[in-house]
């Protein structure tokens, strides 16, 4: 029976100390060097495609109580990279971005939405060229484990989003018949637990 007892007592002591620890809430951060913060917007008869360079992201999981889970990101507005400088410092210039009054685009989401354990959006406000508005990203494919190489706990997925330039003030060109009001925003992210140096 005292055997039976320390048994009991030592899954007992496991459970008591698990729970916390499978509850607790996660933080992952945006690993730079494999994750894209990039946009397509219609020009004319094509398409151009260009990304954000410079960028923080920062996701937190509370799968014990998802309400509490939230993104935010921001992203330098002056690292617009379209691969033609010229297009760049006119996207760079008071014609659009404006980054000199307006340096930072910032996502912050007011609700991330679950499908059981699985992320599969998140809803917020982008506030970019001064203008803030509601934005819904979908997430798709969202998956954690352990990197392959390094061994660290790393979750990946991917953001899109729709948005019309002209709700944020930026509507240069639009009164000359430019089709390119709307913005797809595509973001493949992977991000690394936030785990505390030992």
């Amino acid at each position: 029976m005292r055997h039976v007892s320390r048994v009991l007592t030592v899954f007992a002591t496991a459970a008591a100390v698990s729970v916390p620890l499978l509850a607790a809430p996660e933080t992952y951060v945006f690993d730079k060097a494999h994750t894209l913060i990039g946009f397509r917007v219609r020009h004319v008869l094509t398409k151009v495609e260009g990304r954000f360079k410079d960028f923080d992201g920062t996701i937190w999981i509370d799968r014990a109580s998802p309400a509490s889970s939230r993104v935010d990101l921001t992203v330098r507005a002056a690292s617009i990279d379209t691969a033609n400088d010229t297009r760049d410092n006119d996207l760079r210039s008071p014609n659009y971005f404006d980054v000199e009054k307006y340096p930072t685009i910032t996502f912050k989401s007011t609700d991330v939405r679950f499908d059981g354990d699985q992320v599969v959006g998140a809803n917020g406000e982008l506030t970019m060229h001064g203008v803030t508005k509601p934005v819904m990203l979908t997430v798709t494919g969202f998956t954690c484990g352990p990197n392959a190489f390094n061994k660290k706990p790393l979750c990946g997925a991917e953001a899109t989003a729709t948005l019309k330039r002209s709700d944020f003030g930026m509507t240069t060109g639009l009164n000359i018949g430019n089709p390119g009001d709307e913005i797809k925003l595509t973001m493949p992210v992977e991000a690394y637990l936030d785990q505390p140096q030992g």
